[in-house]
Parts: C-alpha cells; structure tokens; sequence
C-alpha cells in the first residue's frame, strides 16, 4: 500500500505537540509562569485535533484495502492497548479514539460521503464546542477527516485556509485572554490546528518531511512512550515552579523518539507497538525485518494530493 508521506509528516507533527501538551498538563499552573502562558497560547487544544483529523482519513484508507470487519477488529485491539496504557497514564486516549472510531466512523462508513458526512462533523465539532470540548470533539473531527479523504480538496486551498485560520486563532486567542470564556478558547485551538496543518503543508520540505515522517509513521510506539516519560518524570515536573523542565523533558522525549524512529524504520517495515497491533488485527504473522533496499514494504514515493 502506498503511503502519503504528507500525511506522515503531519501525524509525526501532531505527535511531537501533543508531547508537550501532555508533559505540560500533568503539572499545576500557578502561579502561572512564562511558559504556561505560551504553552496555553500556542500549543493547548491544537495538537490532538489535527490528530483525530487524519485518524479519520486512515480510517477511509484502511476501510477500504481490508474492509469493515477487519477494521472492526483493528478498534477493538486498539481499545485494549488503551487499557493497558490506562494502568499508567490516566489520561489517555486510545479508548476514546477506539469507541468513538466504532460507534461513529463504522456506521457513518455506510452513509453516502463526502459533502453530507463534512457538514455532519462540522455541526457534531460545533456542539462539542458549546458543551465544552475535550474528548467530546473526537467524532466530529473524525467525520471531518473522513469527508477531507473522500472530497480531496485542491492544494490551492491551502493558502487561503492558513490565512483565514491564523488570523481567527490569533483574533480569539486575544479574545479568551480577555473574556475568559472557554468557549472562545475552544474555537481559537481549532483555526490554530487547522492554521498549524495547512501552514506545515505549505512549508513542507523534503528535509523537514524526512524528519517528521519517521516520528508520525510510528505514531503509536511515539505516543505511548511519551506518556510513560511523563509518568516516570512527573514528581521532577511538579516540583519545578518554573516549568522549564517540561520544556527539557517534552523537546529531549521528542528528538530521541525521532532518532529512535529513524534508526528503527532503515531496519523495520512498523514500529514496535504498530507491527504488534497488526499482528493481532490480521491474527497471522506479519513480516517486520526489512530484507533489502528492494523490499516492497518500505514507503512508496508520495502520490501527493489533488
């Protein structure tokens, strides 16, 4: 199967944020410093929807190479490696992506695409808002990412979509730091993740591609390690009042796992945790060592977009 390397890099992208957001929210926050309020401004709320944007597109991709059942079974594994991450990090979101993947892509997958299933996620993301946000957005941005991969929009609307998206985040952002509401935080986070992926696509490069790829090809292995940095580091964090060690710990995490990744996928077709979660949802071994430059399995070169 061919991989769009685009989306890789973005996955890897969204990974590394939502490193720092997760180091960052296991810490208390007053008195507030420097780095909470850049953190808070920059970073909160706009990793985990770019995410759950492009779960949504590998839902459609992988759908439809093996089908619903077996898709069925990639959840439900999914949803135990949740539980099993949940024994250390109780914030964790594999069973939210898992369920929500079930009791909405899956029937949704039956429905006509493209249009229709786009306005049903913007209006389910638009409720989310309203009640409160958080893991309540997970379907609707799911939706959203299924509808992306069904319609293709056209490259050149990436420009308009970063201008229009970075000048909402930024309008909003100034709006909660003087309202207060969370309502008007919850919408600015998200023109900043859409501001964030289409500013990244505008930008991206082979060299910066080749870096991120890597990070977002083992997504999975990347995720669950970070939160387990943060477990093991977390009475360090809490006990430093100028939050500067979530920067060490979050950017340090960030490139080993991108060493790491690179190191691993020049011997590996999938990271460790992604070759086990495909070894239980096709049930039959799964070849993972790469045999030589020739080998089928490696990345394709990218078919880019529409």
């Amino acid at each position: 199967m061919t991989r769009i390397r685009e989306l890789d890099a973005l996955r890897g992208f969204a990974v590394g944020g939502i490193m720092v957001v997760n180091t960052w929210q296991h810490i208390p926050h007053q008195p507030a410093t420097g780095v909470d309020w850049v953190i808070d401004a920059l970073f909160q709320g706009r990793f985990f929807p770019i995410f759950s944007v492009l779960f949504g597109i590998s839902f459609v991709l992988f759908w439809r190479r093996a089908g619903r059942w077996v898709l069925l079974g990639r959840l439900a594994w999914l949803f135990c490696f949740g539980l099993i991450q949940h024994t250390f990090y109780g914030g964790e979101v594999l069973t939210d992506y898992a369920f929500y993947g079930t009791a909405v892509l899956l029937p949704v997958s039956f429905l006509a695409g493209g249009v229709p299933v786009l306005l049903l996620g913007l209006a389910a993301v638009g409720w989310a808002v309203l009640v409160g946000g958080g893991p309540l957005l997970i379907p609707g941005l799911f939706l959203v990412g299924m509808a992306l991969m069904e319609l293709r929009p056209p490259r050149w609307l990436l420009l308009p979509v970063f201008a229009v998206s970075a000048l909402a985040s930024v309008l909003l952002t100034a709006a909660h730091a003087a309202t207060g509401d969370w309502q008007v935080y919850g919408v600015a986070a998200l023109a900043g993740a859409a501001a964030y992926a289409t500013g990244l696509l505008l930008v991206l490069r082979p060299w910066l591609s080749a870096l991120l790829e890597p990070l977002g090809r083992m997504a999975l292995t990347n995720y669950v390690s970070g939160t387990l940095i943060i477990f093991l580091t977390t009475p360090w964090l809490k006990s430093d009042p100028t939050r500067w060690s979530v920067v060490v710990v979050a950017t340090t995490t960030v490139a080993a796992q991108i060493l790491f990744s690179r190191w691993w996928l020049a011997r590996f077709r999938y990271g460790p945790l992604e070759w086990i979660w495909r070894r239980l949802t096709w049930f039959r071994p799964v070849p993972n060592r790469l045999e030589s430059g020739r080998d089928q399995n490696r990345p394709l070169p990218d078919p880019g977009v529409t």
